[in-house]
């Protein structure tokens, strides 16, 4: 079983319905997921349980929450290839290939990376039950590095630099539209969408500090090649970032309107440089990794207009 999460309300979260608050402190997950747990009596407030997710929720108050065990399935080694950059003792590096997902979640229990890294490797570290490996994530159909970490060691320590935001993470993007300067910096916070709870977007009153750094790399016609640095790392942050501004990433089917010109299975986003500090030498670490083949079509043949 995943061991019990709690987290105290803070006076942003006071006055919330129950649900709302652990949707908002959990972004990664749906309301319908915390209404689930409340309503089947898996969620207590200050250590009485509550069965209502309409619950308004106090100042100071302690919510606890345990994982709903239908959740809980068996993770079975599968022989997925996986392209690995660097690997040692504590970690490894996979360069990700568009269109896996990176753990099981509701409807997805097999073909993910760590159906792969089951399969591919002996030790994992054990923070998540149900991510073994797994410190940060790419969304399915973004390409790149990955750090993934063998013990929970390796898993704290990494772990804590993300959270520190002493990792570093650059990406490649086909942006729609071009843009007057060379670089700049998107500062809008993040939060689940109000509307279609699986999708995320710039919530100025209670959404989380998000910030996304770009630069121009390529201008084409009627797109633009840029470079995108993460200093916050909210869920699908560039993706949700460059639709806010009119620029919306070329291929994704989730955000963006007429943003399906040249290519059209998933964003063209590739996380091409990673580097942190390892957990067992202290060293700087940095790898890169080129352009997938189809994005570099994508871009030979914008050339060629």
């Amino acid at each position: 079983m995943q061991p019990s999460e709690s987290f105290v309300i803070d006076e942003k979260l006071a006055g919330l319905r129950l649900d709302q608050a652990i949707a908002q402190v959990f972004s990664e997950r749906s309301r319908t997921y915390a209404t689930n747990q409340i309503k089947q009596g898996f969620v207590l407030v200050n250590g009485e349980v509550i069965t209502k997710p309409s619950y308004r929720v106090s100042f100071e108050d302690e919510v606890e929450l345990n994982p709903l065990p239908q959740l809980e399935r068996k993770l079975v080694a599968e022989n997925i290839p996986l392209e690995i950059i660097y690997e040692d003792d504590d970690l490894v590096i996979i360069n990700k290939q568009a269109g896996l997902i990176v753990h099981p979640g509701a409807g997805n229990y097999s073909g993910t990376l760590v159906n792969a890294l089951l399969h591919h490797f002996d030790s994992l570290s054990s923070q998540n039950i149900s991510r073994p490996g797994i410190v940060h994530r790419l969304d399915k159909d973004t390409s790149g590095l990955l750090i993934i970490c063998k013990n929970d060691y390796s898993h704290k320590f990494i772990a804590e630099q993300f959270l520190k935001r002493t990792v570093e993470r650059k990406y490649y993007a086909l942006v729609n539209g071009n843009f007057n300067e060379e670089e700049g910096k998107i500062i809008a916070p993040i939060g689940r969408d109000r509307q279609n709870r699986q999708k995320m977007s710039v919530d100025l009153v209670n959404g989380k500090e998000a910030i996304t750094h770009f630069a121009i790399i390529k201008r084409f016609k009627n797109h633009t090649l840029i470079e995108a640095r993460l200093e916050t790392g909210r869920t699908h942050q560039i993706r949700v970032h460059f639709d806010y501004i009119g620029r919306p990433l070329e291929g994704d089917l989730t955000y963006g309107a007429n943003n399906l010109h040249v290519y059209n299975a998933g964003q063209l986003l590739h996380a091409y440089e990673l580097s942190f500090i390892h957990p067992r030498s202290k060293n700087l670490m940095k790898f890169t990794s080129e352009l997938p083949n189809y994005f570099k079509e994508v871009l030979n043949n914008l050339k060629a207009q």
